[in-house]
């Protein structure tokens, strides 16, 4: 662990383009030609280095991204899909099928809890939901047809911390797959080094970081990645979640400056987090001592990286929640919008919006009030400025 750092990784890739350009070439191609009619039969079979059949199944730059991924994971392979629901849902039924089961953290995305809850039912694919940072509650749950163990690697949005090796280690035990949504986390957790089998990471979020996209990422093993692209069973080849290769080529470049970012929207969030928890506001952060992971936290991640850079207002109500975020949208704190890992800080209430897919009563169970205000701190330059802004609008409230 200690010899891996994902940013290097990402660093001594070289990707050189057609003549001799610093950014590789873009084939804006969606099919592909042959010299040989024979080896084109032979492609459908099986991937053949340097050759390309139709753009559903692989193209040049999205090979590129995908072994960017790869290499900043610590994976032996990845692949990328057109958005972070697609890789979740792409990777999940190529593991299950009709009477499996799947058991999952119960702080997860959203859109990640509506396909579990109720669209699996409907190919008979059952999840139960756990406090997935209690291994006993992990193991109960547990049963001869269980083929995943689910989790966030940091929960969204109740920023809970996976113990990915105790998780890993059941997995193990029990046969199944430990699969890992790493979106919060990119650089900061490498959850294969872990033991986690299958990461998986929305790329809208911090890997691009400029909200102007939609793409998801699925890293594992090379027989697993392969799996997908199967012609014949292959999940991503089939339901077809494709990525533009304009796209690709846009987040690969900004990939390029993600240990920069990172570290910016860590030490963002550890400074602004820690003043206002000391004027007393009740926060949620996994870089504030009084955080249940918080210990935890440092046994996992790339330290360098920080603790991350989203945190939770707790303002109580719903109608303080309202107020606070659209105070500090007024005062140029930044935007009132769903989404995260942008340059410029965003801000909603889960409760009603990202996580608004889950029942009131289990958002209840788990401290999902309709008072949190998630925020998602951007690259400002100056924090005590930032700290000064969202105090003047929290004691506005």
């Amino acid at each position: 662990m200690s010899n891996f750092n994902p940013a290097e990784q990402i660093q001594d890739l070289q990707y050189f383009g057609e003549f001799g350009g610093v950014n590789p070439s873009i084939t804006d191609s969606s099919t592909f030609t042959f010299l040989q009619a024979g080896k084109m039969e032979e492609l459908f079979e099986k991937e053949i280095e340097g050759c390309y059949l139709y753009s559903r199944h692989w193209n040049p730059m999205n090979k590129y991204l995908s072994n960017a991924l790869a290499k900043m994971e610590g994976t032996e392979s990845a692949s990328v899909t057109g958005s972070g629901m697609a890789a979740i849902t792409n990777v999940i039924l190529q593991i299950c099928s009709s009477g499996d089961e799947i058991v999952s953290s119960r702080t997860i995305y959203g859109g990640t809890y509506a396909f579990f809850k109720n669209f699996l039912p409907k190919f008979g694919i059952k999840v139960t939901f756990v406090d997935s940072t209690d291994m006993s509650k992990v193991r109960a749950a547990i049963t001869s047809k269980t083929k995943i163990i689910y989790c966030e690697s940091i929960s969204n949005p109740m920023l809970e911390i996976a113990d990915l090796p105790a998780l890993s280690k059941i997995a193990k035990e029990f046969g199944c797959k430990l699969v890992v949504d790493n979106t919060f986390s990119p650089l900061m957790i490498s959850p294969a080094l872990h033991g986690a089998d299958v990461v998986a990471h929305s790329m809208t979020k911090f890997i691009n970081g400029m909200s102007d996209c939609v793409a998801g990422a699925i890293c594992g093993t090379k027989e697993f990645i392969d799996s997908l692209s199967d012609v014949n069973s292959g999940a991503s080849m089939l339901l077809g979640p494709v990525l533009d290769s304009f796209r690709s080529a846009s987040i690969l470049k900004n990939m390029r400056t993600l240990h920069v970012r990172m570290k910016q929207h860590s030490a963002n969030a550890l400074y602004i987090t820690t003043k206002l928890s000391a004027d007393g506001n009740k926060i949620i952060y996994p870089g504030l001592p009084n955080h249940p992971q918080h210990q935890l936290m440092q046994t996992i991640w790339n330290s360098e990286f920080g603790f991350g850079g989203l945190f939770v207002i707790d303002m109580q109500t719903k109608e303080n929640a309202n107020k606070l975020m659209e105070l500090m949208q007024n005062n140029n704190v930044g935007y009132l919008a769903v989404s995260l890992g942008n340059y410029k800080t965003l801000f909603s209430a889960p409760g009603g919006s990202t996580s608004s897919e889950i029942p009131e009563e289990e958002r209840i169970a788990i401290g999902l009030t309709d008072g949190l205000v998630r925020v998602s701190i951007g690259l400002d330059n100056n924090p005590e400025r930032t700290y000064q802004l969202i105090k003047k609008c929290i004691e506005q409230v």
